[in-house]
């Protein structure tokens, strides 16, 4: 082949590469649909029981047994360790520039920051970004599919739920060292267990609003879809996203008002049941 009918071939793949690469960066609209929404609703109740009987009192004896400062410093710590996942998933889509800031505010805390316990990349006008497999197949195009409540994991969907296994075993730390390490009681896996206790703890002080709401299902299942779209677009979704989120496009007779005064009785007949 002559070097100029390669170079024209080169260009015509690239080109197609880039088309399809274009194409497939169509972001697919959001749900509000819950067709496994019996299932779901067992698997919330579920899990709220044993959050109630077990993980709850841990995260609350871990408050007790330490103060404000030492809590964020752990957490700060878990933070920083889990960048890589971030960092992965920039490149996985194509944001080479948000890649570099998180790996240049993962390394200004793992060394200046003493391993991350502290922050020092926040002082330095490093932006903490978090990432994740289900925003980069969201990224390219992939549905969202079904809602879904798992047992032990919680809120997620059909797509997000790939970014359990696919951050855990390539991009997560955490999991790495539990997987490389194997201890006679089990030791390897205090970090992660921690990681548990840590994310959990910080839920306490916002649960007065889950308390007050007129459906604790609903409002959690809002709430996750709500938190997903705005990573998906990085924090600017599109107004159009935002209706098509909360069923304004698919409802015409949706009634805002109706909807408030549903949840005004439901608090006052909760609140005379607590009198």
């Amino acid at each position: 082949m002559r070097p100029r009918t390669l170079q024209r071939t080169v260009r015509t793949a690239l080109g197609l590469l880039a088309a399809a690469l274009l194409a497939a960066c169509h972001i697919a609209p959001p749900r509000t649909d819950d067709p496994n929404e019996k299932f779901n609703r067992k698997v919330y109740a579920f899990n709220d029981s044993l959050d109630k009987a077990i993980i709850r009192p841990v995260a609350v004896g871990y408050r007790k047994v330490t103060n404000p400062p030492v809590r964020t410093a752990i957490s700060d710590f878990y933070t920083n360790i889990r960048l890589p996942v971030t960092v992965a998933n920039d490149l996985l889509q194509a944001r080479p520039k948000q890649a570099f800031l998180t790996t240049s505010r993962f390394v200004v805390n793992l060394t200046i920051g003493f391993l991350g316990f502290k922050d020092p990349a926040s002082l330095l006008g490093l932006p903490l970004e978090q990432n994740d497999f289900g925003v980069t197949l969201a990224r390219w195009g992939v549905p969202e599919g079904d809602y879904l409540v798992l047992p032990f994991v919680g809120p997620t969907t059909v797509r997000d739920v790939w970014r359990l296994p696919v951050d855990s075993y390539f991009f997560d730390p955490l999991s790495y060292y539990t997987r490389n390490h194997d201890f006679k009681y089990g030791q390897q896996y205090v970090p992660q267990v921690l990681y548990l206790v840590t994310l959990r703890s910080r839920g306490i002080d916002a649960e007065s609003f889950l308390a007050s709401a007129y459906d604790p299902y609903v409002f959690i299942r809002d709430a996750y879809r709500q938190q997903r779209l705005y990573s998906i677009y990085y924090g600017n979704p599109p107004p159009e996203a935002i209706e098509q989120m909360q069923g304004l496009n698919d409802s015409k007779d949706f009634d805002p008002d109706k909807l408030l005064d549903e949840q005004h009785n439901w608090e006052r007949q909760n609140g005379e049941k607590q009198q």
